[in-house]
């Protein structure tokens, strides 16, 4: 039986889930020796206004998170589509500031800035259906997206062609005349970005240990780790390769480039952990509101998506460590309400917000209907595992 199939049989609330998720993770812990950071979002929510991708909200979670760990090493479960690479950067300055060894554990995807962030660890463990994806800046120009570098080998072609021919074909000039300078600086910058950071931490961390040839038994030099590093990088970063950002690199193809790749599939009890984990994370995002998620073996952070209007009264809106805020819309008059649900404490009731009231039952201000909030202020406390405080 597969993990899902026995995970459904079993029919789950969103403790249940959490509780299990928290098992599968110390499960990891003490399997491989380390602490455990998740750093997840939920790949197939596409919402406007809504970023699964690495932002510089998580900075300050993955920080909250790691304050509840004490070891020397962590491993970090990553599951991306992308997002900000100066966040990767500055997540992996936090962790990295903090433990002596990083391994990153990728059960499924992690691509683009997911990419970059795991070529900081010392260990990379995936499994044969495990992908990251090029690290090709990806950069709007006119309103669309697309490849940085594509945009730098399409503009070395025309002038290619115009040295050869010595006319300019008049079908660029609309396209050229659109591109200043700067913008083809940006495209360069950001096209050399992603390589440099991979480049660095290839060979500060992932090659440091690499000391001997293993066809030769030639000691390695540092400048050997170097080339390797940045040859590897620009592979990653090969736009004319992969054709597509979205394209998955697997782990056949990072061995094929000089990577050295742990499968964890060949660890049965790492393997089933694991599985089970990443099963039961997929199940969360796919029953609840959440799209993010930060957690250790002993603490977590969601984020939630605020519900679809017309919602029904108190479902979670958005997540910080002291505060739900939940959109209440009135069934008499369509009203939207902002509802603030304190958790373990009392904080100050933000601008625009109405505090949660104390017998649970919320009074439109437009019309004074009553909703009961009994319902939704369970839902937050079991979501969050603390108390509504009003």
């Amino acid at each position: 039986m597969g993990f899902f199939t026995e995970y459904l049989d079993r029919k789950m609330d969103f403790q249940a889930l959490t509780a299990e998720r928290k098992q599968q993770l110390r499960r990891i812990a003490d399997t491989r020796g380390h602490d455990v950071l998740v750093i997840a979002a939920d790949l197939s929510k596409n919402v406007p206004g809504i970023n699964t991708g690495l932002c510089y909200a998580d900075i300050e979670r993955v920080r909250d998170q790691l304050a509840n760990l004490s070891g020397e090493g962590i491993d970090v479960i990553l599951e991306t589509p992308g997002g900000s690479g100066e966040v990767a950067e500055d997540v992996v300055h936090l962790i990295r500031g903090r433990f002596s060894a990083l391994g990153v554990i990728v059960p499924g995807w992690a691509k683009s800035a997911g990419t970059i962030m795991a070529m900081a660890a010392d260990e990379i463990l995936m499994d044969p259906t495990s992908a990251f994806g090029p690290i090709d800046a990806q950069i709007t120009w006119q309103g669309k997206v697309f490849s940085a570098e594509a945009l730098i080998q399409g503009l070395e072609s025309i002038k290619r062609e115009v040295e050869e021919s010595g006319v300019l074909n008049k079908a660029y000039i609309p396209m050229l005349q659109g591109i200043s300078p700067g913008e083809l600086q940006h495209a360069r910058n950001a096209l050399d970005f992603g390589k440099k950071l991979v480049t660095n931490w290839l060979a500060e961390y992932k090659f440091r240990n690499w000391e001997i040839h293993a066809s030769t038994g030639q000691p390695v030099t540092a400048d050997e780790r170097r080339r390797r590093a940045k040859e590897i990088a620009a592979e990653l970063c090969n736009h004319s390769r992969w054709l597509s950002h979205g394209r998955s690199i697997k782990m056949q193809d990072l061995k094929a480039m000089g990577l050295r790749i742990t499968d964890y599939s060949q660890s049965p009890e790492l393997a089933d952990a694991i599985g089970r984990y990443h099963t039961l994370l997929r199940m969360t995002f796919s029953y609840t509101n959440a799209y993010k998620v930060f957690e250790t073996p002993v603490s977590q952070l969601l984020d939630f998506l605020a519900p679809p209007m017309p919602a029904a009264p108190g479902l979670p809106g958005q997540l910080s460590p002291d505060m739900v805020v939940a959109n209440v819309q009135c069934h008499n008059c369509n009203t939207v309400s902002r509802v603030q649900f304190n958790l373990g404490k009392k904080q100050p009731v933000q601008a625009g917000n109405h505090p949660f009231p104390p017998d649970g039952k919320f009074r439109c201000p437009s019309c004074g209907t009553e909703h009961d909030l009994s319902g939704a202020k369970q839902q937050v406390e079991a979501q969050t595992k603390k108390r509504v405080v009003v």
